[in-house]
């Protein structure tokens, strides 16, 4: 590291801890002599350097811990990266936690093709049933920072979910000093949570905290609760100036969904049987009398699947991992790590009585121990596997290089089933019968054996002011899935095996890294990305064995921007372009090497996106340091590029890809101890379908913050708190998370109304 970037960053820290006992930063400048030296923000405000990326050569932003503690408590991680520039975030409740609700879109790219990782350990996958999304796996009060890269994460992060995008949550390490936290939240919808964490302190260098987090809530739309209990340990051991860090987390979660609804219902307009519109469209919480549909079935009428103990989630997660870190010599440094997660749910869904009927009349010939429907079918799917990997990273600084290579190894193994079974009396309150199967629709093993290495070189040039990356990585993904995939398999009496490999040993990434002086940087990069096929599960199981398996979408980035690093201001601007090709849709065709047509999976052309972003922080001298102020814009064209079967959509925009986003906000800081922010978040109106001939309208929201206490102790705390945080102030009523459709009218989760919690928390 350059002597300049040394003073810097220790000007920088002095200025946090200054800030955090409560003395304005400018003041310390002046003092000091070296206003020129220190970058000031505010102590809710991420960090200078890191919030901007500095010296990255990828466009990559953070939120740093004071940010995330400032936001109400139990938001998941996914939810505060609608904070990023470039995150279209939707959430269907105010924390995030409805996993099914959740939807995030960057620049060309969805959720299921960005990649996530916790200390460095891959997440894999991102789908609900089965994979690993980062929301089940993190308390905001553990995080160090979120780093995110919106076009290309770096060449040594392993994922095979990515597209180039790249999501790394960072927890802590554990504190040296033995003490620890409480703090207990209430809010709207009855909302209940607590937290604790123990710090065990340093004892001949082992240190470690434990903590758990119990959190109750009801819907906010309808009925039914969401309940959630999650645990999280860490243990250090420092040997010499290497360290080993066992973690572990587990999560245990539980709630009831609600129902995606159209505009028609939305608006009132599609002749709801139960009088529903609006936002609070929701399930019913009782079982209403409907007409007999089919003589002598009491609960023949389609419309009983409206009841909501009939729509509900279960997930538990374990997840536990080893790094050990070491210097080899005065160059060389080696981190392995390994890892370990084991998971398993269940979902329950209904199926009407006239569609059991059909499905039981075809496989009853077959399977044997089958039963007639006798009303409404409780459909019970559930999940359960493993998954196991390894990591390993070399660096070695040799005079102007800084070289590094890796590799990276995984098994996923997933068992996935599903069946129909009657319910007593056929009621929808009726306990499930589990000993009454009426028809089975799958019970299927997949596998991903996954190898993945990397080698990166980064020269330091013209005496230290240019960075080059120079790196590729290699990956390898060998797919299989065997079982009963889908109805027809048990009709026709199969368990197919059905394999597939998607690899490429060459995916290159360039970047580079000029400092213009010691303030501002110009930097830009280049990449290739390869990953496996969202939804591979449902993509195998959609049609027969014949139907050929897709080839992996691949993707290319390409960035180029400027930072800027001033006493009282930072920023980050960036324009890029960026495109997958091979993406993937579902439509009827001729089945290679038959007559038969199907409806299967292929490759049908490329998306592509540009746009630009801006990433700022500004704390006016003026002011006498009280305020500061953050503001994030992105302009994002994002267009397919091929038509589909009879599908004209070339040059039409994606749908979920707002062209314009933006948040900002106003931090104020009275007196010692005493933070206030109000911010908003406006996003423009998105298509909903490939054709576009349908959107929704775009919407901004506000949302505030009062923190008190900061620096105030009593008795046995050291710091005692209170937070009061107000989302939606406005109370504005908007669609939020999309779920597409090619040319027909899509599904919406209306974007929750005004929420209220308050915090009380306390560290000894």
């Amino acid at each position: 590291m350059k002597t300049s970037n040394l003073r810097r960053g220790a000007l920088m820290c002095g200025a946090a801890v200054t800030m955090a006992l409560g003395a304005p930063t400018w003041a310390l400048a002046q003092t000091a002599g070296t206003v020129d030296e220190l970058v000031v923000t505010g102590s809710r405000v991420s960090e200078a350097s890191v919030a901007i990326g500095t010296d990255q050569a990828t466009a990559t932003v953070a939120i740093t811990r004071e940010a995330l503690l400032s936001a109400p408590a139990g938001v998941t991680g996914l939810k505060m990266l609608e904070s990023l520039p470039g995150f279209n975030v939707q959430a269907n409740d105010a924390l995030g936690m409805y996993e099914f609700g959740n939807s995030v879109s960057v620049r060309a790219f969805n959720f299921q093709q960005i990649g996530f990782l916790l200390d460095n350990i891959p997440m894999g996958r991102s789908d609900q049933f089965g994979g690993s999304p980062i929301y089940r796996y993190v308390d905001n009060e553990n995080l160090l920072r979120v780093t995110a890269s919106a076009g290309s994460g770096d060449v040594g992060l392993p994922s095979y979910a990515s597209l180039g995008p790249i999501v790394s949550y960072l927890t802590q390490v554990p504190d040296k000093e033995f003490g620890g936290v409480v703090s207990y939240s209430r809010g709207s919808d009855n909302l209940q949570r607590t937290f604790a964490r123990l710090d065990l302190g340093e004892h001949n260098g082992f240190s470690g905290y434990v903590s758990g987090s119990w959190i109750h809530g009801d819907l906010w739309r309808g009925p039914g609760d969401i309940d959630r209990k999650h645990y999280e340990g860490k243990l250090r051991w420092e040997i010499g100036e290497g360290a080993i860090t066992f973690q572990t987390v587990h999560n245990d979660y539980f709630d009831y969904d609600s129902p995606s609804i159209t505009k028609a219902q939305y608006a009132g307009t599609a002749g709801d049987l139960f009088g529903r519109s609006g936002r609070d469209f929701a399930y019913l919480g009782y079982v209403p009398v409907l007409p007999v549909t089919s003589p002598g079935i009491t609960y023949s009428n389609t419309a009983y699947n409206q009841y909501y103990k009939q729509a509900v989630n279960s997930r538990q997660d374990h997840l536990y991992g080893l790094t050990y870190e070491t210097p080899i010599g005065g160059a060389l440094n080696l981190t392995l790590g390994g890892y370990y997660e084991s998971k398993e749910g269940y979902g329950v869904s209904p199926e009407a009585y006239a569609t059991s009927l059909t499905n039981y009349n075809n496989e009853r010939l077959i399977i044997p121990g089958l039963f007639a429907p006798k009303g409404l079918q409780y459909g019970l799917s559930t999940v359960d596997g493993t998954r196991q990997g390894v990591t390993a990273k070399l660096t070695w600084n040799l005079g102007v290089h800084a070289l590094s290579a890796g590799v990276w190894l995984e098994n996923d193994d997933y068992h996935r089933t599903q069946q129909r079974y009657n319910q007593v009396g056929g009621s929808p309150d009726g306990a499930p019968l589990l000993n009454e199967p009426v028809h089975l629709q799958r019970n299927y093993t997949s596998t991903r054996d996954t190898v993945e290495f990397f080698v990166k070189d980064t020269l330091s040039l013209l005496d230290e002011r240019l960075h080059i990356d120079l790196g590729f990585k290699s990956l390898s993904v060998d797919y299989n899935i065997q079982g009963y995939r889908n109805p027809a398999d048990f009709i026709a009496s199969r368990r197919p095996s059905i394999s597939k490999t998607w690899e490429d040993n060459f995916l290159p990434q360039v970047g580079a890294v000029f400092d213009v002086n010691s303030r501002d940087q110009i930097f830009a990069s280049y990449s290739e990305n390869m990953a496996l096929p969202r939804g591979a599960d449902d993509i195998f199981s959609a049609a027969s064995p014949a139907a050929p398996g897709p080839e992996a979408e691949t993707s290319t980035n390409w960035e180029i921007g400027y930072r800027a690093n001033r006493p009282t201001f930072n920023a980050s601007i960036v324009a890029y372009q960026t495109s997958f090709e091979n993406r993937l849709q579902a439509f009827a065709a001729v089945v290679p090497g038959s007559s038969t047509t199907e409806t299967f999976y292929q490759n049908v052309g490329a998306v592509k996106a540009h746009g630009a972003e801006f990433s700022g922080q500004w704390k006016p001298e003026f002011l006498g340091g009280k305020v500061y102020f953050n503001s994030n814009l992105s302009y994002n064209i994002a267009e397919f590029q091929d038509n589909f079967a009879t599908f004209a959509i070339a040059g039409k925009r994606v749908p979920d890809f707002p062209e314009w986003l933006w948040t900002g906000g106003v931090t104020f800081e009275p007196v010692e101890g005493a933070v206030f922010n109000l911010s908003a978040r406006h996003i423009s109106s998105r298509f909903t379908n490939f054709v576009n001939s349908e959107e929704t309208d775009g919407y901004t929201i506000y949302n505030a913050y009062l923190d008190l206490g900061d620096g105030f102790g009593a008795g046995p705390f050291e710091q005692i708190k209170a937070r009061v945080n107000v989302d939606n102030i406005l109370d504005e009523d908007y669609l939020g998370t999309v779920s597409t459709t090619t040319n027909t009218p899509a599904s919406f989760r209306p974007g929750p109304r005004r929420t209220i919690q308050f915090t009380l928390s306390a560290e000894f």
